[in-house]
């Protein structure tokens, strides 16, 4: 079978002229999809009977990831869902909400994942702990978007942000994450304005030059959390003996290629790399950058590693601002039902036991009891 949200507009077009039908079906096909966010081919009535049986026969259908679970924060800000594609994998998606600075829509950010789990290992993380199932395909990326936009849509709201942060190295799944970019942004697919996404690596070199080449405007952030390389391969196992220098070098390329100013993520765990010596030493490196850098204090996962204080904190990003380096601290969403950054993951014997429950449609608001709770996530 061929999913219709794997394909571009132009394939869409191709599509349905290929069959005999003027091209205009395949705006309507293309409004079904990304305005009505229909879920199969049966709901698309807007296009003919025949038509749809056509597409049918010749194997097309529209990926949907079924709503396994819902959780919300205590604040009603900060929503993750467990989904299941169409072969029973599991993967989690966040949306967070920050209220609008005057009346109107909220900013609805989407943190979606483009593995199953993730094979980077990173020692603070709860995916990476997870270890690696399989890459997901662009149409269960743009699936993911569409479960949310669903959700917002019966409130009269819309997504305005994603970031390609939840399960996995998006990197790693190179083609299917620039081609469900490609879809999210194209003005008749779901249409996001290509500055209105983030895509987040480990720090792949490779594949960061060769997004610089695709011709868009999307951020870059790169998960640093060291300022030497020592330190960045005790915390990022897949890092190499000169990977600090590399990813200094990858970054400036992207920025001269792309005119866009690269965010450098820094998870900050206590008395392992958030000293006022390791923020010195990482202004040092960023002197003269022109990136940012956002600091992650970390989030309670399976890894053992503590959370610093507020003062640890607030001296790491002192000496980085003293230093003339951008840095913001991350205001943190969704950390009591694992949601926040380093927390994704899913606990696959858990989530079984819970598909006896579908709580898809009751929010359940308040604290995870366990930390084995279904649905427990792990971003980078």
């Amino acid at each position: 079978m061929t999913s219709l949200l794997h394909l571009l507009p132009a394939e869409v077009d191709d599509l349905v002229t290929g069959l005999g039908q003027p091209r205009y079906r395949a705006d309507q096909l293309l409004h079904a999809l990304y305005r009505e966010h229909r879920t199969r081919l049966e709901e698309c009535v807007t296009l003919p009977a025949a038509l749809r049986a056509r597409l049918q026969s010749e194997d097309y259908e529209v990926t949907s990831a079924a709503e396994v679970r819902r959780v919300v924060s205590l604040d009603g800000q900060t929503t993750k869902l467990l989904l299941r594609m169409s072969d029973g994998i599991l993967v989690e998606t966040v949306l967070m909400q920050y209220p609008a600075a005057r009346q109107g829509h909220p900013r609805s950010t989407v943190c979606i994942s483009t593995q199953a789990g993730c094979a980077m290992g990173c020692v603070f993380c709860a995916t990476g702990q997870m270890g690696f199932e399989r890459n997901l395909q662009a149409e269960e990326v743009v699936a993911q978007v569409l479960a949310i936009q669903r959700m917002l849509a019966d409130r009269g709201e819309h997504i305005t942000n994603i970031v390609f942060m939840g399960m996995g190295e998006p990197l790693a799944n190179y083609a299917e994450t620039v081609r469900a970019v490609r879809i999210l942004t194209d003005p008749r697919a779901f249409g996001l304005g290509q500055r209105n996404i983030t895509v987040s690596t480990v720090g792949l070199v490779h594949a960061i030059d060769r997004l610089a080449t695709e011709g868009l405007q999307i951020g870059l952030a790169i998960s640093l959390h060291a300022p030497n390389d020592a330190l960045r391969q005790r915390l990022v196992p897949t890092a190499g003996p000169t990977s600090v220098e590399d990813l200094m070098a990858a970054a400036q390329r992207y920025f001269h290629a792309t005119g866009r100013r690269v965010t450098f993520e820094y998870a900050l765990l206590d008395r392992v790399n958030d000293s006022v010596e390791t923020a010195a030493e990482l202004a040092r490196l960023l002197r003269g950058t022109g990136s940012h850098v956002n600091l992650i204090p970390v989030n309670p996962t399976a890894g053992g590693f503590g959370r610093p204080s507020r003062g640890r904190t607030l001296a790491f990003e002192r000496t980085l601002l003293d230093a003339s380096i951008n840095c913001t601290v991350r205001v943190e969403k969704g950390t009591e039902i694992s949601a926040a950054c380093g927390q994704l993951r899913t606990d696959a014997a858990n989530e079984l036991a819970a598909d006896l429950i579908s709580l898809s449609a009751v929010p359940v608001h308040g604290r995870r009891q366990s930390p084995g709770a279904p649905g427990q996530s792990q971003t980078r």
